[in-house]
């Protein structure tokens, strides 16, 4: 018996060794190991043989099993080693060649020109405020002092919601500008405050320069002594940081919103050199926003004693100063997520705004108001 495992021994190494692929040596393991193979069979004749026998055959049969195993595992790697390098002998790859190029996404322009705003504000000692995108009637309307009969309430220019049939409770709308974040953060917090509240709007409106849906920033400085000099100051640092200019020239023109008393239309001195806007030289003028001082009803609205405290407040498109300072010509583009316009107009995500990057450090001053 010893000798019949010595020469299955010798049989089964000799065939693995010769074994010219993985397929061959599956055949061979099933052959040698398999539940009809060679040393299975032997295994189970054990069974009929003497406890001396099997003491003295068992464990030479499960040697046999391991060298078995062993040199098919070692065979097996041999042959992936070989398979491996006839591909090196017939693959070649030049790695000085340049990879192929990958298509990279760009920040929109909107989100782009929010950063840049807050970044300028928050140096001016603004912090950012939020509020939701649906708002009551009240804080839409009522809380700004805008009448009844005013036409931003009217249909065509606001988006309704309807609210539950058989209610009292006033339609809600999308809101028409960021305002009411204002009016929500005057209720929950204490005076003064310096704030800034870029977000969506809503208007019914679509055309070159308007989309239903657009962004806007508002501002808010509530003290005990702000002037419309603070307003005009904080203005002016704002457009020669956005605008990178080291002068700029702002013209106030009175004006009315119901929200502010006295109220300012701005513009900023412009010209015009072979169809380009070029902001901040020249002799024509361009309205960027609205502003003035808030309106005593709008503070004791928010439960801010106006008897107190006074401030001002302004408003302005973000895509409308998106346009101005990176020379897009049609506002509807913003939204038509063309692919060609976005690599055109977008930033890489390196381009982080900032103090030092994106913005004129030297037009940004942190000076008190």
């Amino acid at each position: 018996m010893t000798d019949e495992i010595s020469k299955l021994k010798g049989d089964a190494l000799l065939r693995i060794r010769d074994a010219q692929d993985e397929s061959q040596l599956e055949e061979l393991r099933i052959v040698f190991l398999g539940k009809k193979g060679s040393v299975s069979l032997k295994m189970r004749s054990l069974g009929k043989m003497s406890n001396d026998d099997k003491a003295k055959l068992g464990p030479v049969l499960n040697a046999l099993k391991n060298d078995i195993n062993q040199s098919i595992s070692e065979k097996k790697r041999e042959l992936r080693k070989q398979s491996i390098d006839e591909r090196l002998k017939g693959e070649w790859i030049d790695v000085t060649q340049p990879s192929k190029e990958r298509k990279w996404g760009t920040i929109h322009p909107v989100s782009q020109v929010t950063d840049e705003v807050v970044a300028i504000f928050s140096s001016l000692g603004f912090s950012v405020a939020e509020g939701p995108q649906i708002e009551s009637d009240w804080y839409n309307f009522d809380a700004l002092n805008i009448p009844p009969e005013h036409p931003a309430r009217q249909e065509f220019d606001t988006f309704y919601i309807a609210g539950e049939q058989k209610s009292d409770r006033a339609s809600n709308v999308l809101r028409t500008h960021t305002s009411p974040v204002q009016i929500r953060y005057m209720e929950s917090n204490q005076m003064p405050c310096r704030i800034i509240a870029p977000g969506r709007v809503y208007r019914s409106d679509y055309d070159q320069t308007h989309t239903p849906m657009f962004h806007q920033v508002e501002g808010l400085a509530i003290d005990k002594n702000i002037t419309m000099a603070n307003l005009k100051w904080v203005l002016e640092e704002f457009c020669k940081a956005f605008f990178e200019l080291e002068k700029v020239e702002l013209r106030f023109r009175s004006s009315h919103f119901p929200f502010t008393e006295p109220s300012a239309e701005v513009d900023i001195k412009c010209s015009w050199d072979d169809g380009k806007l070029k902001v901040g030289e020249g002799s024509d003028w361009l309205e960027i926003l609205g502003s003035g001082m808030v309106h005593p009803k709008v503070l004791e609205a928010s439960g801010v004693d106006s008897t107190e405290y006074q401030g001002f407040a302004f408003g302005m498109g973000i895509d409308r100063i998106a346009m101005l300072k990176y020379g897009m010509p049609d506002l509807r583009s913003f939204f038509d997520n063309d692919l060609r316009w976005l690599h055109h107009y977008g930033f890489s995500t390196i381009d982080v705004p900032g103090l030092h990057s994106g913005i004129s450090e030297t037009a940004i001053k942190s000076t008190e108001i």
